[in-house]
This record gives structure tokens, sequence and C-alpha cells, in this order.
């Protein structure tokens, strides 16, 4: 089939700027700011906007994932393939999330954000940090296995547990391949379906600005910009390590597969700005697997690595944990030896994998490592609690980044990348790309259905 129909066919007229969805949610995203920075309580008012949007977004992913997921597998020709990409998406996990925490673990050591802070732990306030410290939060590895099998199927569905969903989706696939797979009335049911719920995307999309706006707001409102001076050294040492990450890391690898990590994080602009006024990656999940798919990646591949990716690869997450753990230890004069810090990064590569699904999960995730690790004393959290929030912002669009390109590296390697579709999307993204990845796919279906394909 033709590599590039799709860029070809897109309507090419200049649309007004305020018609873009980049625009409308940077736009959103200032007027926020400049509520709840001037007007506070009116800001934390908005809440229920930002919620609300979140709420639209998980209400349809679990049944997208299950869709494309099935789709990709059922459709596949090598059942062989499925366990390869599984496989090689958790190489690069683990390669990628161990270089983000030893990242976090070297910046925090050179640049030292708590020095000379001098508290002293035992006047910290912890009642704050208390729904974080309690039994329970954190669970251990043999639990967080098993909370990936659902009780029911409909347990899994309702609850939104995107692993939970996944599994039954890989097997109900496996399933449907085995009766026919292709051409298939269930499967033609489910394709269609899909289809449906990506659309539902686009018009959940129309509200997006309004989301970041409220989410935005509330923020600013509720803990106000001046918490950001407070410890200002941590958060730009925060902030700077994930675009060293994101551009030099991450760059580094995509060169290596044949792509420009400017033009792809370009590519994805509109999603960053939604993740940015809402501090949730999960918000943009459908509108991600989209994208990639529109980048050339196969829907097998795409429903893969990444749901899964938003549980094992949070490249965010973990160098947040070794900064921010290396940093309660500075400011309040704790020594920590070497051999103390590698115990540190040997636990967080087990507790930085159950950094997803949980309320605050960033969070619960350091408080549970520090108490395990036992050198930096818990009570510290509270230090960084106030800005906690604004710090989520950088793990969230770190998170996005990195699962963005995961999946076209993985797809690369199991040889399911169109490369000519890659460059085009790239080098070339039409409005209707950027705006309405949705209506993209649409076309894809009907060019191949028209052609008899028998390819994704």
């Amino acid at each position: 089939m033709s590599s590039a129909p799709l860029h070809a066919n897109a309507p090419a007229g200049k649309r007004p700027l305020y018609k873009s969805l980049y625009v409308q949610v940077l736009t959103a995203v200032v007027i926020g700011v400049l509520l709840g920075h001037f007007y506070p309580q009116t800001g934390e008012a908005m809440k229920p906007l930002g919620d609300g949007f979140i709420k639209l977004i998980k209400m349809i992913i679990a049944p997208i994932i299950f869709c494309t997921v099935v789709v990709g597998i059922a459709g596949m020709e090598d059942m062989k393939k499925v366990g390869k990409t599984g496989g090689l998406a958790l190489l690069y996990f683990e390669i990628m999330s161990t270089l983000a925490l030893i990242v976090g673990l070297i910046m925090v050591n050179v640049i030292q954000p708590g020095s000379g802070m001098n508290v002293d732990a035992s006047t910290l306030d912890t009642k704050s940090i208390s729904a974080y410290t309690g039994p329970g939060k954190m669970t251990g590895t043999v639990d967080f296995i098993l909370n990936v099998i659902p009780s029911t199927v409909v347990d899994a569905f309702a609850k939104g547990e995107i692993l939970q969903v996944l599994l039954f989706a890989v097997m109900f696939g496996f399933a449907l391949h085995k009766f026919g797979g292709r051409g298939t009335m269930v499967f033609d049911f489910i394709e269609k379906i899909s289809h449906v719920l990506f659309d539902i995307v686009g018009i959940i999309m129309k509200v997006a600005p309004i989301g970041a706006f409220g989410a935005m707001a509330f923020t600013i409102g509720k803990y106000g910009i001046g918490s950001l001076f407070s410890l200002g050294k941590l958060m730009g040492t925060f902030y700077g390590t994930c675009l060293i990450f994101v551009f030099l890391v991450l760059g580094i690898v995509a060169r290596l597969h044949g792509f420009s990590i400017w033009k792809f994080v370009k590519y994805i602009k509109e999603e960053l700005l939604i993740v940015l006024g809402t501090s949730s990656s999960e918000s943009v999940l459908p509108r991600m697997m989209e994208k990639m798919e529109n980048l050339g990646a196969k829907k097998s591949v795409v429903g893969l690595v990444i749901p899964t990716g938003y549980s094992f690869n949070l490249d965010g997450t973990s160098i947040y944990l070794t900064m921010a753990a290396v940093f309660i230890a500075q400011a309040t004069n704790t020594p920590l030896t070497l051999s103390q810090e590698l115990t540190l990064l040997a636990v967080l590569l087990l507790t930085s994998k159950g950094a997803a699904g949980v309320t605050g999960s960033g969070f619960i995730v350091l408080a549970a490592t520090l108490s395990a690790v036992g050198h930096v004393p818990v009570a510290g959290l509270a230090l960084i609690l106030g800005i906690d929030r604004f710090m989520s912002e950088a793990r969230a669009l770190t998170n996005l980044v990195g699962n963005g390109v995961a999946t076209i590296v993985v797809a690369k390697w199991t040889g399911d990348l169109d490369n000519q579709r890659l460059q085009a999307g790239l080098n070339n993204e039409t409005w209707v790309e950027a705006n309405e990845p949705e209506a993209v796919l649409d076309q894809k279906t009907a060019t191949l259905g028209g052609a008899g394909s028998t390819g994704r």
C-alpha cells in the first residue's frame, strides 16, 4: 500500500490560529495562571472544570485500549511477534527507567539544591504527609503483580485499571485470532467500535482548553506562585534535569533510530500543553495512541507499548524520585555514603514500577522508599509537599515524551514502523493531523478498506 496518502489528502489550507488546539490550550493556561494569581478563591473554584475534563478522558481510556489491542493482535499474521514486542518493550522500559534514576542521582549530587538549608527534621510538621505514609498505601511486588489480574472483567473496566484491561485485551486478541481474526464478524465489530471511540475523543478534545484552564487556575489559586520561589533551586534543578534527559538522553536514542527529538516534541505540542495544564499524562493517552499510529507505528505495537509504559516507563517520575530523596537528605544534613545512595537506587528500581494507578503516585512511592531504606528522614517529605503539584507537571511531560519515543523505538526494533510515514509526519504535519488525528485514522481506514488491504 502507499505510505503517504494521508498527508497528500489532508486539507492543505491555512486555518485561523484561534482554531488551533495548541493556541487554544496555551491561551487557556495563561488565563488560568492570571486568574489563580489575582483571584485565588475564584481560581480554586475552577477545579471542577479540570476534574471534569480528566474524567471524560478516563471514561474512554479502557474501551480504547481494549479495542486497539484486540484489533492489533487479532489482525496479526505472526503471533510470536506479540511476545517479541512485549519483551522488547519491557527491556527498553527497564533500561530507560534506570538511566533516568541515575541521571537524577547525578544531577542532585552535582548541584546540591538542598545544601545550606539546615532543616531540623524533628521540627517538621508530619501531619500533612500522614495521608501518604500510612500503612497499605504502597503495595509490594507480589501484590502489584496480582493486582494486574482483575477480579472480574467488568471490575477492570469499571475501575479503569489500565494493566488489567490490557491483560484481558491481550488474551481476547489471542483467542479471536485463533477463531479467524481479521474478517470475522467480531473483529469487524470491534474495529468499527474503535473508530467510533476515537471520534468521541475528538469531541472531548474540543473542551480541552476549558479543562486546562480550570486545572491551572486551581493549582495557582490553591498553592500560589510564591510557593515556587521558596524552593526555587530544587524546582529549577528538577525542570533542568528533565530537559536534559529529554533533549540529550532521549535525543540520542531518537537520533540512533532515525528521527529528531525536536521534531517529535513539536509533533506532540498540543498534547504537551494539555498535560501542562492538567498535570496528567493520562489526559492525552487516547490522542497519543492516534498520533503514534499516524506516525507509522503498527496498531499492535501502539496498543501494547503506550498503556504498558504508563506503569513501567515513567522517566520523569524516576528522575523525581532520586532527586527528591537526596534533596531531603541534603536539606536535613543527613549524610549519605555512596553505598547508601546505591542502595536507594536499587530500591527505587523496584518501587518506581508502582508509580502509576495510585493517587499521588510519585509522592506515595517516594514515601514508601524512604521508609524502606531508612537512611533519609521521612518527615522531610513535608519540605516538598507544597511544590509537589508543580513538579508533577514536569514529571508528566517527561513521561509523555518518553512513552512516545519508546513506541517508535520498539516499532523500529520489531520492523513494525513505516519510516516514510514517520518522516512525513514529523516534517510535514498538516493542520488536521495536529488537531484532529482521529480524522486521519478514519481516512486511513477508508483507504485500506477501498484497497482491500489485509495489512494492519
